[in-house]
């Protein structure tokens, strides 16, 4: 059945003894003799008045609606293509990125006796060349990767071997920047805006896993600002806390310092294992590369990351790794709604001449509450600098008392 076989649109009229007459060209001589004109009816005049008038109309609402949809997937077209990225395909895209960036990325070979140059007792990670200046090309690495290092070695992937050196690092953000000699370098990574990293965006890890050499794994971003618990001495004791992009590119022993890349060939982490104690299958972590370049920027300044110093070695009094026993909590003589704060075991420098002594119980600093190390760390290096001024609250012998502490810049050694 066409559109309009139906009675209501159907060009047929039914007469009063139920015969049925078609007006068409061929039949028009039934109704009206071919020497007479059409009658002039009013009614015959509004008629076709009104279905051209209506035949006008449906022209125009389809062109309309036509030319809004064809404006409205012309519009979606675009902003399809905008928000791919370059390249179209996402797997040829990792094609792209592994071409681009792997030249940038190197294996490091921490030897830990300069005497002994055996490949199986060397410490082996991943660094990524970032810069190349007055013959000189810089490599950032993790601080983990080049300690305890008498000598150290950059292997290119294509095997080139360079000596370097270490022009400066920082256990605390766990980076580290090595020098070497630049004449034969040709590749230096991009350095990306993690900012802009999104949940599901699609990332490459490059580096020197397990010893294996040169390796690429592909994965997606499931966090781009996790925050985690890092034990500074590998002692158990959380005492700072990294933020870091998460991924599931498998990021193993001897990925550290290597590059975690987008789908445009900027490197937007340097990937860390330094954050667990042992490899997670299908969790990765990297440092992200807006974090990493401010510290870079200090350790190329300066050699090392200028932060301020309190001067005193403590313990958590609720620490749930080694808690108090009822005599050692008796001794400090704290009020029993005292149940969190930080235990002086040791000062030394601008607390030692704060007057700070042995068991006083740190429980704010500028009336901030400080309730374990950790806390105590950020609060120094979130908001204060070195000569500033910091009002430290404690407890001595059950006795509330406060003093005021000139920050120094931290020395080299000490973890405090």
């Amino acid at each position: 059945m066409g559109l309009f076989d139906d009675d209501f649109y159907s060009t047929k009229v039914s007469s009063r003894n139920g015969k049925h007459y078609y007006r068409t060209t061929r039949r028009k001589s039934q109704f009206w003799p071919r020497s007479r004109k059409l009658p002039a009816s009013p009614t015959w005049r509004i008629t076709v008045i009104s279905s051209l008038f209506s035949a006008i109309v449906a022209v125009l609402l389809f062109s309309f609606i036509s030319g809004m949809s064809s404006s409205h997937s012309g519009a979606e077209v675009r902003n399809l293509h905008q928000a791919q990225p370059v390249g179209g395909d996402p797997f040829e895209r990792i094609v792209q990125v592994a071409a681009k960036v792997r030249p940038a990325v190197v294996s490091i070979v921490n030897h830990k006796d300069k005497k002994d140059k055996n490949m199986d007792d060397a410490v082996l990670g991943s660094g990524v060349i970032f810069k190349k200046e007055n013959g000189k090309a810089f490599v950032i690495t993790n601080d983990h990767v080049i300690d305890g290092a008498q000598e150290l070695e950059v292997v290119t992937v294509d095997g080139k071997s360079i000596v370097a050196n270490v022009v400066g690092k920082d256990q605390v953000t766990d980076l580290a920047v090595l020098e070497m000699d630049g004449d034969d370098i040709k590749a230096v990574a991009d350095m990306g805006d993690s900012d802009d990293l999104r949940v599901g965006e699609t990332v490459v890890a490059i580096g020197n896993p397990l010893g294996l050499g040169d390796t690429l794994t592909s994965g997606i971003v499931s966090y781009t600002n996790r925050v985690v618990p890092v034990s500074l001495n590998q002692d158990g004791v959380y005492d700072w806390e990294q933020e870091v992009i998460q991924t599931d590119a498998a990021i193993n022993e001897g990925n550290s310092g290597g590059a975690l890349v987008d789908l445009n060939g900027h490197v937007i982490g340097i990937n860390t294992m330094k954050i667990a104690d042992s490899g997670v299958e299908g969790i990765g972590f990297a440092i992200p590369s807006n974090r990493v370049m401010k510290t870079v920027d200090d350790l190329v300044a300066h050699g090392k990351v200028s932060r301020p110093y309190l001067g005193v070695y403590s313990v958590d009094l609720n620490n749930p790794y080694s808690p108090l026993d009822k005599d050692e909590l008796k001794n400090l003589k704290l009020p029993a709604h005292v149940t969190d704060g930080v235990i002086v075991l040791e000062v030394v420098g601008p607390a030692e001449k704060a007057g700070l002594k042995l068991n006083d119980v740190i429980t704010e600093f500028d009336k901030q509450p400080i309730k374990s190390t950790l806390e105590l760390r950020k609060y120094l290096y979130d908001h204060k600098k070195i000569g500033d001024s910091l009002e430290v609250t404690f407890y001595r012998d059950g006795e509330l008392k406060t003093t005021t502490v000139t920050l120094e810049e931290k020395p080299e050694d000490p973890e405090k």
